[in-house]
């Protein structure tokens, strides 16, 4: 292990290197070395550029370590990627979540809405640009979120924003500096819902979405080594604060032991989620780091592919009951999860304290599941059988939030009850299409479980008719329940049917829930600004800046 670390390492520092010697100042540029910005420079300016580029001091570059989600930056392309664009500093939305999740102005400053809650009119913030120069209009926001949707209709990628929104049309009025969405439903908050990445507004009519995003944030890029890093440089353009950095490397570190070192030798300033308990309160007890941490909003969960042998009641109940949760979630992962059997954390208000387990751990009761629905050894070779064959259920996972620790410590515990499970970790991107293309039994992951500020869409995973239903769960009435709370406007109302909706899920066993992650975000003491937010969805801001 201590031979992999140091390789990893070198690897870091080496890239690093070499990021910091040709870093770039000023307007991002394209893969091909063509500048997007909109000035005219001659080539006496580009030599003065140069040479002030290469006499800036490191101070002025800001290295970020972290895990990467997702190959491609187009956010029509999957959840990831839209999320990479808010995190990295590079998209923003109409709305921002503050920390209570309740949705602030952003990219606009006003907004109406009519008494069907149908109509609603935003208007966009005045003398905002894009990186490239471009204005931010109306019709450069319709054309960004017309995108979205026209990927999604043509199955070009796998975003799904009618998951959260869906609409009659979409008109810019550019004199009057309006956008104008008709809703083909009443939405009671669609000001949240347009706080979502999906919702992040780009130039989509400039450059290569997939490896260059043009968006309204504090950086913008100039580079992108796929899996390896991003060069950014901040966005002159930019029409908040003053942009801290002028240069921004985000760096791809696939473990957490990695990004603890890469941070603690200096060779990274910031990283987001170091998932080891004991990396983390090494940082925490030592003055040279600042340590952010949140909690309350993320579940870390396994689907249960009912498309396959998990189909099965009696199985998917006894695999349930085999699990230590409060063991795996305090000592397995030290300590970064809080154990809990519902698929919303027992922090929000969603009626966790009247809910029932069905399945409190108990290895004797699981056996006995097993037992008496005849899933049984025949063959006596130590795994028991369904239909004939045995059972070897195909367990995805990702080296992130933990989640190879729990499929690690769950297929040693299914193991001692005679169910063989085969874990395969592969990365965050292939997850994602075997969840959708339905290949796996188990497949692991951490769900921000109110991406909008509420749970309706996050439900959404096990109601039948969804087209995000990637496990095959069905229940009529469950269904029944998640319809009334589509149309549903009243929050206490919304509240009970949540709640009800909850113990579906845990009466049938739909769900195999690891617990409530606390997320982290850790920097060096010569930065300040690097917080974690409720809403997982800002990493980079221009609120991170040198500390003195």
């Amino acid at each position: 292990m201590r031979r992999i670390i140091n390789k990893k390492t070198a690897l870091i520092l080496t890239l690093l290197a070499v990021i910091a010697g040709t870093s770039l100042a000023g307007c991002a540029k394209d893969n091909t070395n063509n500048d997007i910005s909109t000035n005219n420079e001659t080539s006496t300016n580009d030599e003065n550029n140069t040479q002030k580029t290469e006499e800036k001091d490191i101070s002025n570059t800001l290295n970020f370590g972290c895990t990467n989600f997702s190959d491609s930056l187009d956010p029509s392309t999957m959840i990831n990627a839209a999320w990479c664009v808010s995190r990295y500093g590079i998209g923003e939305g109409l709305f921002h979540f503050d920390d209570e999740m309740n949705a602030d102005y952003y990219l606009c400053d006003n907004y109406s809405v009519d008494e069907t809650n149908t109509n609603w009119v935003f208007h966009i913030r005045d003398g905002v640009k894009f990186s490239n120069g471009n204005d931010l209009t109306p019709s450069k926001v319709v054309a960004s979120l017309s995108y979205m949707y026209s990927q999604e209709a043509e199955g070009t990628g796998n975003s799904t924003p009618s998951q959260y929104m869906t609409y009659d049309s979409i008109t810019a009025d550019d004199s009057a500096g309006t956008v104008t969405i008709v809703t083909s439903k009443p939405y009671a908050d669609l000001c949240s819902i347009l706080a979502h990445p999906y919702y992040s507004i780009l130039d989509v009519e400039q450059g290569n979405i997939s490896e260059n995003p043009i968006g309204t944030g504090p950086y913008a890029i100039v580079s992108y080594d796929t899996d390896v890093s991003i060069k950014m440089a901040a966005n002159e353009y930019y029409w908040g604060k003053e942009v801290p950095y002028q240069n921004l490397n985000i760096i791809f570190i696939k473990d957490t032991t990695t990004k603890a070192l890469a941070i603690r030798n200096g060779d990274v300033d910031v990283v987001e989620n170091i998932n080891s308990s004991n990396d983390l309160t090494t940082l925490q007890d030592s003055s040279d780091f600042n340590v952010s941490e949140a909690t309350g909003i993320r579940c870390g969960f396994s689907y249960m592919n009912q498309k396959g042998i998990l189909a099965n009641e009696a199985l998917r109940n006894a695999v349930l009951l085999a699990l230590d949760d409060e063991t795996m979630c305090n000592i397995t992962v030290g300590g970064m999860y809080t154990a809990g059997y519902s698929v919303l954390p027992s922090g929000l208000d969603y009626g966790y304290q009247n809910l029932k387990d069905s399945t409190p751990f108990d290895v004797e009761a699981a056996v006995k599941c097993l037992d008496d629905a005849g899933i049984t050894d025949t063959d006596g070779d130590g795994y028991r059988e369904l239909n004939g064959q045995m059972i070897n259920l195909n367990y995805l996972t990702y080296d992130s939030r933990n989640l190879t620790d729990f499929t690690e410590a769950i297929a040693v515990q299914l193991d001692s009850i005679g169910i063989k499970v085969t874990v395969n970790t592969t990365d965050a991107d292939t997850e994602w299409n075997m969840l959708v293309s339905g290949e796996y039994d188990l497949l692991a992951t951490n769900w921000m479980t109110v991406p909008v500020g509420d749970p309706y869409s996050y439900l959404d995973n096990w109601y039948s008719k969804s087209t995000a239903n990637y496990c095959g769960y069905a229940n009529e009435e469950y269904d029944r329940l998640y319809e009334e709370l589509e149309s549903e406007l009243n929050k206490d109302a919304r509240a009970k049917l949540i709640e009800q909706l909850q113990q579906i899920l845990i009466d049938d066993a739909a769900v195999l829930v690891h617990g409530y992650y606390h997320s982290n975000m850790c920097s060096v003491a010569s930065v300040t600004g690097a917080n974690i937010y409720t809403a997982d969805y800002y990493w980079i801001t221009a609120d991170i800046e040198p500390s003195n």
